[in-house]
């Protein structure tokens, strides 16, 4: 019996393999450096803290939340925010946030698990400068990306193939 709970403490080689990858994972990333959680994408960042990037790109996501689109094209969309004159006011506005979070019982934006609760925290801050300037530049960072648009149906620009008259204005089946 005690060989048997001896053999169950163990470490398979499927546990083994996956806390090396996770040990390494956390050797490789540095300063400057955020991955994505399933290390689809990453980003090096210049101006903002990596843990600031990463709330903002969730709080991209929370604003213009799109299920099938990958967290990548919203990385994209915040990159640039990471300069030397916007640093400061995302930095700022980043720590407001976190703060509400706090205030809440969280440990911070990123540990609330219920976009719901995220969602009211942004809602509080809507009307700020700092919410407003993420919306605004959300709008072009994330649909200005030509790979987003097969995402939502859309083909880009038509006069260029004879408009959009003649080139099946409503084969959108998504509205």
């Amino acid at each position: 019996m005690t060989e048997t709970k001896h053999h169950n403490r163990a470490l398979t080689r499927r546990q083994l393999l996956a806390r090396s990858a996770v040990l390494s994972a956390a050797f490789v990333t540095g300063p400057g450096f955020l991955a994505g959680s399933g290390a689809a994408w990453a980003m090096e960042v210049a101006h903002l803290k990596p843990q600031t990037m990463a709330t903002l790109v969730q709080m991209a996501r929370d604003i213009y939340p799109h299920d099938h689109v990958g967290d990548a094209f919203y990385a994209a969309a915040v990159k640039p925010y990471d300069s030397a004159d916007k640093a400061a006011m995302v930095e700022a506005g980043i720590a407001a946030l976190d703060a509400a979070a706090r205030g809440k019982g969280h440990a911070g934006y990123l540990a609330i698990g219920w976009e719901r609760d995220r969602v009211d925290l942004l809602r509080a801050m809507e009307d700020g400068a700092f919410f407003q300037a993420v919306r605004g530049g959300l709008v072009t960072g994330l649909y200005n990306q030509k790979a987003v648009w097969p995402l939502f149906g859309y083909e880009g620009e038509s006069y260029s193939k004879g408009g959009y008259i003649d080139r099946g204005f409503d084969d959108i089946n998504w509205i």
